[in-house]
């Protein structure tokens, strides 16, 4: 059962949810205390990650994480972070079958758009879904962790980016 401690956040662990299970939980739905809650932005969030989980399903990918202020006690989310764990030496053939099923051809981690909204260089894939999904072979992720040092995925994704607080992530099930 998901629920947000006194920080907002879920409590440590890996919540193996289906897309309908999200759909269904308090991620989307809302707290029940009457605090303010974009049901209908969240909703649409998980209708675009599914667009782009199906894909991935589609090249056999399976393990996929989401992540960041979605899965956090926050009304309104400007998007859904998130992970896949694949292999390095097929991640170009995957890229290249996931470019083909994408019509907007998004699958691309070098290319920018700069967002005046946000003020950021956002992936063409947010532009597009308001989704990042960071491939995961075995590299580090950019973030630093509180002594300073860069993190793995997995890691990086399961603490606070600020106070380094533990959380919890969701692994989206087929």
């Amino acid at each position: 059962m998901l629920i947000f401690n006194d920080h907002g956040l879920l409590a440590t662990q890996d919540y193996p949810m289906t897309l309908d299970q999200l759909r269904a939980s308090l991620l989307v739905t809302g707290p029940k205390d009457g605090s303010p809650w974009d049901m209908n932005k969240r909703m649409t969030l998980v209708n675009n990650l599914e667009v782009l989980v199906n894909q991935l399903w589609r090249v056999g990918i399976v393990e996929i994480f989401i992540d960041g202020s979605f899965v956090e006690d926050k009304a309104s989310p400007g998007d859904i972070d998130g992970y896949f764990v694949a292999d390095v030496r097929t991640l170009p053939d995957i890229v290249r079958e996931l470019n083909s099923i994408d019509p907007f051809k998004i699958w691309n981690w070098k290319d920018r758009i700069y967002d005046r909204n946000s003020a950021k260089w956002q992936l063409p894939m947010w532009h597009r879904y308001k989704v990042e999904l960071y491939p995961h072979v075995g590299q580090s992720s950019g973030i630093l962790d509180e002594h300073g040092f860069e993190q793995m995925f997995p890691a990086a994704f399961r603490k606070t980016r600020d106070t380094f607080e533990p959380k919890g992530i969701v692994k989206i099930m087929k």
